[in-house]
């Protein structure tokens, strides 16, 4: 089958290299785009030879007829498209992190869900290959019980890495991003936890501006996030003024029989008694090398969206990105489930 595809919003930086895994998939047809900013239309005519853009996305939902949907748009911006798309029987593939808000992450899953549709929420990591393996190995229970969970997401901020001003803009203002480095950072380690221990019982979060770029000082630069288990706990850490790579390993999972940790381009399998073993993590393979692939992959073989990329997954760690970000503007520690 050949699928039409259309891509939903375009300021979120990701949708460039997502766009070249559509436009090399035998199978997809990239078709159309639509978006209120009209360099960013230009860019995905220029660059990937769409020639139907439409100046909104409702506009192109209302006259192509698609069959997936890439949206790429504001945190805040998703709910609304996916509610759209599944309205008209449209797959979605959606950027992380799902949404601004827990509110809108359940909208979307309960528009894919009573729909029929095929949501993907597309991680980056998810088509790691060490990212792959360490998940693989850790619910396979090479750790036994996972005890605790560490990832630190950082760089030195989304101006001085080089990021698109609609980008920036978007990261920057709360009421599109859900916050700032906690929401687009703290994410990846909730997301994380999510997978590998579930939702939490409880969450408490920090935030603050320490870095010297104004832009940021409406929301955060760094962010702390820990999630408490029965028996367990992820701590979520995320900064916008880190100007050096990683000190350490990055993620670490320690359990009951062990530890792995992510090491450059090793996995670090730690076991008691033993010398730590070095893994060369296999390579990725077909459907699971990137989302358009994979979201395809779903849709012929009726599939459930597994792992990384599954919405109730997203959503799990929406709740927990909600509760931190709940925790540190109140002090107080978040209990799970969240009331309003």
């Amino acid at each position: 089958m050949n699928y039409r595809v259309g891509v939903a919003c375009l300021s979120h930086d990701h949708v460039w290299g997502e766009l070249r895994h559509w436009k090399n998939n035998p199978d997809v047809e990239l078709i159309a785009g639509g978006d209120d900013e009209p360099q960013l239309l230009e860019r995905l005519t220029r660059e990937y030879d769409v020639k139907r853009t439409y100046s909104s996305w409702q506009e192109m939902l209302d006259k192509e007829k698609l069959d997936i949907l890439q949206v790429a748009g504001g945190n805040s911006e998703g709910a609304a498209i996916v509610e759209a798309a599944a309205a008209k029987g449209i797959h979605v593939v959606s950027e992380k992190p799902m949404a601004a808000t827990l509110e809108q992450a359940e909208r979307m899953l309960h528009a894919a869900e009573k729909a029929g549709i095929t949501l993907v929420i597309n991680w980056p990591v998810a088509w790691s290959p060490i990212w792959q393996d360490l998940a693989r190995r850790v619910k396979a229970g090479d750790i036994g019980t996972v005890r605790y969970i560490r990832y630190r997401s950082a760089h030195n901020g989304p101006i001085a890495i080089g990021c698109s001003a609609e980008f920036v803009r978007d990261l920057t203002t709360p009421s599109i991003n859900g916050a700032g480095a906690l929401m687009d950072y703290c994410c990846y380690g909730a997301n994380l936890a999510a997978l590998l221990i579930g939702r939490p019982e409880k969450v408490t979060g920090m935030r603050g501006h320490f870095g010297t770029e104004p832009a940021y000082a409406a929301s955060d630069d760094n962010a702390v996030i820990v999630a408490q288990y029965p028996h367990a706990f992820a701590v979520c850490e995320a900064s916008w003024a880190q100007p050096v790579g990683y000190a350490e390993a990055n993620p670490t999972v320690y359990g009951s029989e062990g530890s792995l940790a992510v090491l450059h381009d090793k996995l670090l399998w730690q076991s008691p008694g033993k010398p730590t073993e070095e893994i060369t993590p296999p390579a990725t393979v077909a459907p699971h090398r990137n989302a358009a692939e994979y979201i395809i992959h779903c849709i012929e073989t009726k599939s459930p969206v597994e792992g990384y990329c599954s919405p109730v997954n997203g959503r799990n760690a929406q709740e927990i990105l909600e509760a931190g970000l709940r925790a540190a503007n109140s002090g107080k520690t978040q209990q799970i489930p969240l009331t309003d």
